[in-house]
């Protein structure tokens, strides 16, 4: 069963399309990340979802259900936002039993909810607390909670933990794919922050202007970005982007061999040749810095991060970052490196597409 089906979404909000063309599926226990810049439309496609907004056209299908003509509260979606929507006069455990009230449900089953709940979320000693008394981790466990008991098809997840600090973040990341494992529902989670959606998405949709760039897990994204888009935001620091010539049988800047009649494939066009003016990629942890290394460069900078240091370097009209480093480099010095052929990802100039060696 598909927990998630779009077909052919579009939005357009005065003459700004917002949502062009998204079409995807998700499995029924799939965690889903909608990734991208502000703006891009992340928001609005999970408000689509929910309806909280119309599509101009396309068919939202929740559970093997149609739903996008119906109300928000007969799809059995449940949202959570980032600023918590806890009622601040009413306890934890009157918090998380008001959507069940709200439905009709008796007594004894909303008690036997929230207990349950309330267990699965280490909540059971702050049921009888308010808002104000809990952390904010406390309080998106709640807002989470008031989530789960409804039993939805699927959850719905907007920046949740964009107000939390660092550590907290980590771990309510870590909290929120565990329970989602546990409950086995479908997930769609919204975030602009690249490490949030690689830690946890089953799959990424990685949205630009409107448009998916490329929907894969994690891994396709990192290793195999369908354009360079994807590759720049995807990573940190960014990938390397190095202008390529093809001068007799050598693509430069690194003098590689290559014949000139040697041809590749362009998902957007089949058969191609790389005849120069090509975009390479390099990502900085496949810059190696060794005494036999075949380039030399000049170090720019380099800064600590605790277990690495990354240093920029100036190779010949290039400034490459590099954070295959174990050991501080002083500024100004020449370090020779290499790195593997089979690391460099190939960028049609004109259009963005990865080219395939």
């Amino acid at each position: 069963m598909s927990g998630l089906v779009l077909n052919k979404i579009y939005k357009t909000f005065k003459s700004l399309k917002v949502l062009d063309n998204i079409s995807l599926e998700l499995g029924d226990d799939e965690l889903l990340v909608l990734l991208g810049p502000s703006g891009c439309g992340k928001s609005t496609l999970l408000r689509i979802i929910a309806g909280l907004e119309t599509a101009d056209d396309g068919e939202v299908f929740i559970a093997d259900r149609r739903v996008d003509k119906m109300r928000p509260r007969d799809r059995r979606v449940a949202l959570v936002f980032q600023n918590y929507s806890l009622y601040p006069h009413m306890t934890v455990e009157k918090n998380l039993a008001f959507p069940l009230k709200a439905a009709g449900m008796n007594r004894d089953e909303i008690k036997k909810r929230i207990t349950s709940v309330a267990a699965m979320l280490g909540l059971d000693e702050r049921l009888n607390d308010k808002p104000s008394q809990l952390s904010g981790g406390q309080r998106q466990r709640v807002a989470l909670g008031r989530a789960i008991v409804k039993k939805p098809s699927i959850f719905l997840l907007d920046e949740p933990l964009s107000n939390l600090d660092a550590d907290l973040r980590v771990r309510m990341r870590q909290e929120i794919v565990r329970l989602q494992k546990e409950l086995k529902v479908a997930m769609v989670h919204v975030t602009h922050d690249q490490e949030e959606a690689l830690t946890m998405g089953d799959r990424i949709a990685l949205l630009h202007e409107g448009k998916i760039q490329q929907l894969g897990t994690p891994e396709e994204l990192y290793k195999k970005p369908a354009n360079r888009f994807v590759a720049e935001f995807v990573g940190q620091p960014k990938i390397n982007i190095i202008e390529t010539i093809l001068d007799r049988g050598k693509l430069f800047p690194f003098g590689i061999s290559w014949a000139e009649n040697r041809q590749v494939t362009d998902e957007g066009r089949g058969g191609v040749y790389i005849s120069g003016g090509e975009l390479i990629g390099l990502r900085p942890e496949d810059i190696v810095p060794a005494g036999d290394g075949e380039y030399a460069a000049t170090v720019a900078s380099c800064e600590y991060m605790g277990d690495h240091y990354v240093a920029h370097l100036q190779f010949k009209q290039q400034l490459l970052c590099a954070t295959n480093l174990k050991a501080p480099l002083e500024s100004g010095q020449t370090i020779r490196f290499s790195f593997p052929l089979s690391a460099l990802l190939f960028f049609d100039r004109a259009t963005g597409l990865r080219i395939n060696l």
